[in-house]
């Protein structure tokens, strides 16, 4: 049985990777939060309710215009402040808002740094962090250090060390980390989170996740992330970097950190091929594209092993020609859900998928109730299918309540501590790598994630 590894033992292991530990480790605190020692668990952690919540937005490239849109779509919730390196960009978001008749936002813009200010002030109580990876984690520590609430895009971290950051910091602040995973929002995830729920499945055993999405124009574009900055990732490191949309729905059905947690996992990555081959195609065989060597592989598949037995593969390619999926497979005793195309078999008639008639009925059946009261307002907000618009419901509702929320910040830490995991054990010929506890033993007597509402 493999050891129950606290943070110093598990991190005493290895070294750790990349230029994001470094940026981790330097962030300083505010002057109105100074975090203390020896701080509770944050296991079902409640805040004092926010009857208004007051969002800062940083980050205003490919993702912050759409959350400032869907933030100034919710009830009792006000934009305050927004932060870009580009003025321009916070500039835009500022007007769309004051065309819709919303009060004045405060612009933080023009330098590296100007994002603290934004983190600092007392007209914000909730950061919404939508930049390049490696500033995930440095924002949302300083954020919670200035008693504020933290919803940062995925991945939360890059690092073993910067994932024990969060958690160690949100204990000691009591302030909010959630990583802003939406595939947990998907209409046919909350479809298959209800038959989870009502036992239709059975007793869970193995789940599929994945993000299979051909990215190599973006890699490749000057005007797709900034500064090329996955690009430049993509250079350094193998694994799997991005784990979170397969796997993030797939914990939640089994109650991951919530009953159940992972042990261990092992991590094979394909030989790179695609990003040299569209390089060639595109610049030339001679081009300094072309002949950059890349380190991440075309498909990393991983393997978890979870402490009750069960089984979960997540894959990631963004390199190789290919329609979107996320997988989301999940099978049980009684039967399985399978994505993309949505399809259920169950007992005893397991041998075919459901008809479309039959399928249609189950849905309607098992229609998850956010989706059933929110999803054309959802759809309508737009966002990946609308479920941008119900994650930032749902994580808006449950501040106003002082409610513990959907993802929290050791579902954050445990999910994007695949990103270093899946590297060492590429790194190592797919040898089995211990997943750290975060939860420090909370897993076991957590209560279950149930069939969230907004009403």
């Amino acid at each position: 049985m493999a050891m129950n590894l606290g943070r110093r033992a598990f991190l005493g292991q290895a070294a750790l990777l990349g230029a994001g530990a470094a940026m981790a480790g330097g962030v300083a605190g505010c002057k109105s939060m100074s975090p203390g020692a020896g701080a509770a668990t944050a296991m079902g952690l409640r805040c004092k309710p926010l009857e208004k919540i007051r969002v800062g937005v940083i980050g205003l490239g490919m993702r912050g215009p759409g959350a400032v849109q869907n933030y100034s779509n919710l009830p009792g919730v006000e934009v305050t402040a927004l932060s870009d390196l580009l003025p321009e960009r916070a500039e835009r978001q500022q007007k769309g808002l004051k065309d819709k008749g919303k009060p004045d936002v405060t612009l933080y813009a023009g330098s590296e740094d100007a994002w603290k200010k934004l983190c600092e002030s007392d007209r914000v109580d909730l950061v919404h962090v939508t930049t390049p990876w490696l500033l995930h984690t440095p924002m949302a520590l300083y954020a919670m250090r200035c008693g504020k609430h933290v919803a940062v895009e995925v991945p939360a971290a890059l690092t073993l060390e910067q994932c024990w950051e969060l958690v160690e910091t949100s204990e000691r602040t009591r302030c909010h980390c959630m990583m802003l995973e939406n595939c947990c929002y998907g209409e046919n995830e909350m479809f298959a989170m209800m038959l989870c729920r009502k036992g239709v499945l059975g007793e869970l055993v193995h789940g599929e996740g994945a993000y299979l999405h051909d990215l190599r124009d973006l890699k490749f574009s000057a005007t797709g992330y900034q500064d090329m900055w996955r690009l430049k990732y993509s250079k350094e490191h193998t694994g799997n970097p991005y784990p979170m949309h397969g796997l993030g729905p797939i914990c939640q059905y089994m109650d991951i950190n919530r009953g159940d947690t992972f042990e261990y996992l092992t991590s094979v990555s394909s030989g790179q091929f695609g990003l040299t081959q569209f390089a060639i195609d595109k610049f030339g065989k001679n081009s300094p594209e072309a002949r950059e060597p890349y380190k991440l592989g075309d498909m990393n598949t991983t393997v978890i092993k979870t402490r009750r037995g069960r089984t979960i593969m997540v894959q990631h390619n963004t390199t190789s020609p290919q329609p979107y999926s996320r997988i989301n497979t999940i099978s049980g005793t009684q039967g399985i859900l399978s994505d993309y195309p949505l399809r259920v078999a169950l007992s005893p008639k397991s041998h075919e998928w459901m008809g479309d008639a039959e399928l249609a009925a189950l849905k309607a059946k098992y229609v998850h109730p956010l989706w059933d009261k929110n999803g054309e307002s959802a759809k309508k907000a737009g966002g990946h299918g609308g479920m941008d618009y119900l994650l930032l419901l749902r994580l808006c509702h449950c501040l106003q309540k002082g409610l513990p929320l959907d993802i929290s910040v050791y579902d954050t830490a445990l999910w994007s501590s695949l990103v270093e995991l899946t590297e060492r054990s590429v790194l190592k010929r797919g040898s089995s790598v211990d997943v750290p506890d975060f939860t420090r033993g909370g897993w076991k007597t957590a209560p279950s994630l149930g069939i969230v509402d907004v009403g």
